[in-house]
C-alpha cells in the first residue's frame, strides 16, 4: 500500500525518507521570490543529513555562492543509531577523504562543512565540503549538535517524523528561523497548533512529491500527506483569499449545491464552512474550516481563534447517550432526529476587524 512507511514511521525507529531535489529547490525557491536575499550570508544548519544520501546538504552546497551563503554545516547521524536494516556502505565520497576512519564509519556521527574554496577552482560548491568525524553519534539533542545549531541562521531538513515534537521545540527554543518537513497531522498537535495560532510559524508553499526510501523505492505523495513548515516570510502568506457573501456563495458556489444555510455547530458558537472557498465574506462571528484552509491563511484577513482540539462543550454534557458518535474532541451538528453528527478536525477563525484611523 502506498504511504504504509511513511504511516509506521511515528511507531518505528526508521524515519529514513529522503526528500527529493527539486522538490527542495521548488519550495526554497519560493522564499527567493519574496526575499532574494534571505539567505544571504546566513548559516545554514541541515542537522539530520548527509551528502551521500541527502539532498538538503546537495542542494545548498551546489548553490552556495549563488545563495550568498556564509557557511554549510550538515550533520549526520550514525548507522549504528539509526536501528535500519541492512549492511552499511562505505562510499567513495567517505574512502577519497583524509578523515576518513573505518572503525568510527557505523557508530559516529559526522559533521560536514562548506565555508571557503579548498579545491583551488575559484568558486565554492560540494567538491569543497570538508568533513570530520562528531565524537557522539550526530543526535541532534546531542550537545556538540546544539552548539552548530546556536552557530547557525537557519535550519533546514526533513527530521525523524516519530522526533517531530521534540526537534520543533528544539529549533523554536532556540528562536532559529527553519524550513522543515513534518507529516499533516502535526499540525493537529497541541503544542503546533498553538505556534500557528500565535503566527510563529506556517505552512510552507508546497508539498513534497515523493520520498526515496533507503532501498533505492520511492514512497509518492497522496492528498499532501506531508507539508512544510516554516517561520520564513513567503509571498502566498499576504495573498487575500478572495470571497463571496453568504448568499452568494449558497446560491452560485458549486460545492455549496444544495445547502438552504450554513449549518451551525450543536456544542459551540459558529458556523460550519466545508470548505475554504466557501468562507462568506459579510458572516462577523467565528467560522469552522477544514485544516486545509492554512494552506491559504492570510494573518492580515483572517484570526485563527483555536480548533475542536481546544474549544466546544463535551456532548456528554449535552446529548443523551447513544445520540452522538463517540470520538475525541470534535464539533457535531443536529439531525434533526434526536441524534448528532461528528464533524472532524475544524479550525476556529474570524474575520480580521480593520482599525480605521481615528
Amino acid at each position: 500500500m502506498v504511504n504504509t512507511n511513511l504511516h509506521k514511521s511515528r511507531n518505528i525507529k526508521n524515519d529514513e525518507f529522503y526528500t527529493q531535489y527539486y522538490d527542495i529547490e521548488k519550495e526554497v525557491n519560493a522564499y527567493l521570490e519574496y526575499n532574494p536575499n534571505v539567505f544571504k550570508n546566513k548559516v545554514v544548519l541541515c542537522p539530520c543529513d548527509d551528502p551521500e544520501w541527502s539532498n538538503f546538504t546537495r542542494y545548498f552546497a551546489q548553490n552556495f555562492e549563488k545563495l550568498k551563503l556564509k557557511k554549510l554545516i550538515s550533520t549526520s547521524y550514525a548507522f549504528e543509531s539509526k536501528g535500519v536494516e541492512g549492511k552499511y556502505i562505505v562510499t567513495i565520497f567517505e574512502r577519497k577523504n583524509k578523515n576518513f576512519n573505518k572503525s568510527k564509519v557505523e557508530i559516529k556521527g559526522k559533521n560536514f562543512t562548506l565555508a571557503k574554496d579548498i579545491n583551488g577552482d575559484n568558486k565554492i560548491n560540494i567538491d569543497d565540503l570538508e568533513y570530520k568525524y562528531l565524537d557522539g553519534d550526530g543526535d541532534f539533542r546531542s550537545e556538540e549538535v546544539i552548539k552548530l545549531r546556536d552557530e547557525a541562521d537557519i535550519i533546514v531538513t526533513n527530521p525523524p517524523f516519530s522526533l517531530f515534537r521534540e526537534f520543533l521545540v528544539w529549533i523554536t527554543g532556540a528562536k532559529k528561523q527553519f524550513l522543515i518537513i513534518g507529516n499533516k497531522n502535526c499540525i493537529t498537535y497541541k503544542e503546533v497548533f498553538q505556534l500557528i495560532s500565535d503566527n510563529k510559524i506556517w505552512l510552507g508553499c508546497n508539498s513534497p512529491s515523493e520520498f526515496l526510501l533507503p532501498n533505492g523505492k520511492t514512497t509518492k505523495q497522496v492528498n499532501g500527506l506531508t507539508r512544510w513548515i516554516t517561520n520564513i516570510e513567503h509571498g502566498r502568506r499576504h495573498q487575500k483569499i478572495p470571497l463571496m457573501s453568504m448568499e452568494d456563495n449558497l446560491r452560485f458556489n458549486k460545492k455549496m449545491k444544495g445547502k438552504k444555510n450554513y449549518g451551525k455547530y450543536s456544542n459551540y458558537e459558529a458556523i460550519e464552512v466545508p470548505f475554504t472557498n466557501a468562507i462568506p465574506s459579510d458572516y462577523k462571528g467565528e467560522m469552522g474550516v477544514p485544516v486545509t484552509f492554512l494552506d491559504k491563511h492570510n494573518p492580515k484577513q483572517f484570526e485563527i481563534i483555536g480548533s475542536n482540539l481546544t474549544h466546544g462543550t463535551p456532548m456528554s454534557k449535552i446529548a443523551k447517550k447513544g445520540t452522538y458518535s463517540q470520538g475525541g474532541p470534535s464539533f457535531y451538528m443536529d439531525n434533526d432526529d434526536g441524534t448528532f453528527k461528528r464533524i472532524y478536525t475544524r479550525i476556529l477563525i474570524k474575520h480580521k476587524r480593520i482599525k480605521r484611523k481615528k
